[in-house]
């Protein structure tokens, strides 16, 4: 598949389907045609998203223990592919199983995969579900909003078996807060590595806060606007390409190495930047409040946040609402790769 040869009607349906966002009575995948115009297009962007992720997670300084991946609901495969090549490839992990309820993505997962990490032991036939054994890094991928009641608990019981779980969904209200439900669920069995700067309740529940959720934007390849095939494709498939936000867990059953610090603070969400401030979300163990960063206090920060959401723990101050003193806690991520990174 190229871009060339993308089968246009089979993009325009499944984009329909994604945008539904209820579950699925039977599968998206007709054939391996969809497949491969899917991972291609819609994967690639979601794969930006992953890339994000784990570049935060490499700024953390945190690893997965575990030498085993389960991509679950995995589609293309694109996760699996973007979490095992950004930790490290064959020499990190020994397996990778590939689940989906469509045996035709299961196949396309298992071949790429195969393609991408020669000599990686690649395993797609049976569901986990049937099983009791451990699982390893659990990888989820824009599944939430899919699920029926009876495939989300099915998926908790494979999340209570893993070992860690790096968990990517849409960045929209709903599924955000979803997830945030999720984490304060399950953190009294795991180690919340990200994208929390604390262990406590979510902020998110508190009173006042229901319009709020907890999201974040991953930058697209820079040379992305230059490249004619990519502004075709979004102008033919009505997707911004500058606007990637996501929602995203991680956890961990092991101690944290690099736990956040008690202080911490996180920017949540795109901040408003005006001529003599930013203004935005900040998360903290205390709750969530809306902060004022004048230009005075961190010129150069308020400028980076109108170009660049931010994606790193801060250590702040502040009265009244207004930042005082602010420092960064996670170096700055390196810059993203080209596009179609795992290709």
């Amino acid at each position: 598949m190229d871009w060339d040869s993308l089968d246009w009607d089979a993009l325009d349906r499944l984009r329909a389907g994604f945008l539904a966002g209820r579950p699925a009575d039977e599968p998206y995948w007709r054939n391996e045609s969809d497949l491969a115009a899917y991972d291609l297009t819609y994967a690639e962007r979601i794969g930006w998203k992953w890339d994000a992720v784990l570049r935060e997670l490499a700024a953390r300084g945190w690893r997965p223990r575990c030498r085993s991946v389960l991509d679950w609901g995995c589609g293309s495969g694109v996760a699996g592919r973007r979490v095992i090549t950004a930790l490290g490839g064959a020499a990190t992990f020994d397996r990778l199983r590939l689940w989906d309820h469509s045996p035709a993505a299961r196949a396309f997962a298992a071949r790429r995969a195969a393609e991408t990490f020669p000599g990686l032991d690649v395993a797609h036939e049976s569901d986990p579900s049937d099983d009791a054994g451990p699982v390893g890094l659990l990888v989820i991928s824009h599944v939430l909003n899919e699920l029926a009641a009876e495939q989300r608990e099915q998926l908790l019981a494979l999340v209570a078996r893993a070992e860690a779980v790096i968990w990517v969904e849409p960045g929209t209200h709903a599924v955000g807060r979803d997830l945030a439900a999720l984490r304060d669920r399950l953190r009294g069995d795991f180690n919340v590595v990200a994208p929390c700067p604390h262990a406590a309740p979510c902020g998110l529940f508190a009173d006042g806060q229901e319009r709020d959720w907890c999201h974040f934007f991953a930058p697209p390849p820079p040379a992305l606007p230059a490249d004619p095939r990519w502004v075709r494709f979004a102008q033919r498939a009505g997707v911004d390409l500058r606007s990637l936000p996501y929602s995203f867990l991680v956890l961990d059953r092991a101690p944290l190495a690099s736990p956040p610090p008690p202080d911490g603070g996180r920017l949540i969400g795109r901040p408003d930047v005006m001529k003599p401030y930013a203004r935005f979300l900040g998360c903290e163990a205390a709750g969530l409040s809306m902060l004022e960063l004048p230009k005075r206090v961190d010129g150069a920060l308020v400028k980076a946040l109108d170009k660049h959401p931010p994606a790193a723990l801060y250590r702040w101050r502040h009265a009244g609402g207004r930042i005082t003193e602010i420092e960064a806690l996670v170096p700055a991520r390196p810059s993203p790769e080209p596009a179609n990174a795992d290709a």
